[in-house]
């Protein structure tokens, strides 16, 4: 799968999604340039669920070396109780292999998961905890609103 049919699947899958391409356009740092956020439409904080990166981030994040020709990684973020039974007591991690659910390099601390170009049968596996963190994306945007009306209340 390329990168245009895991965003419509994603896009098509979820209500209420914004697909945002980072360019000079929205602002977004140029580093970015050219990779995907999948955001609930409603996170007033824009904290993406789901993204598809393309390249590396200097000697931040550089241990999937995305500046493979056609390479891309694909990440989720989970919950710590999905992310801990999915590695649980794992060791070290060979982050440049192509279709293996791993955690994020970086942001695996975070309860971030990823994949290097997902297979279509990866991405199907893949679609629980797609649906996992598109709902914890939808929970974060209730609790802000509530605690918005809140204080609109007060």
């Amino acid at each position: 799968m390329d990168e245009g049919s895991i965003t419509r699947y994603i896009a098509s899958q979820f209500a209420d999604v914004d697909v945002v391409v980072a360019s000079s356009e929205n602002g977004a740092p140029e580093v970015s340039w050219g990779d995907t956020f999948f955001i609930h439409e409603r996170d007033a904080h824009r904290f993406p669920f789901a993204t598809i990166v393309t390249q590396d981030y200097g000697d931040f994040d550089n241990a999937s070396h995305l500046d493979r020709p056609g390479v891309f990684r694909l990440n989720i973020g989970v919950s710590k109780e999905t992310y801990q039974s999915l590695f649980a007591g794992e060791g070290k991690h060979d982050f440049t292999v192509i279709d293996r659910l791993m955690p994020h390099p970086v942001y695996g601390r975070n309860h971030w998961v990823c994949v290097l170009n997902p297979s279509e049968a990866t991405l199907h596996t893949l679609s629980p905890l797609l649906e996992e963190a598109y709902q914890i994306a939808v929970k974060r945007a209730g609790r802000r609103k509530i605690r918005a009306d809140e204080r609109t209340r007060t």
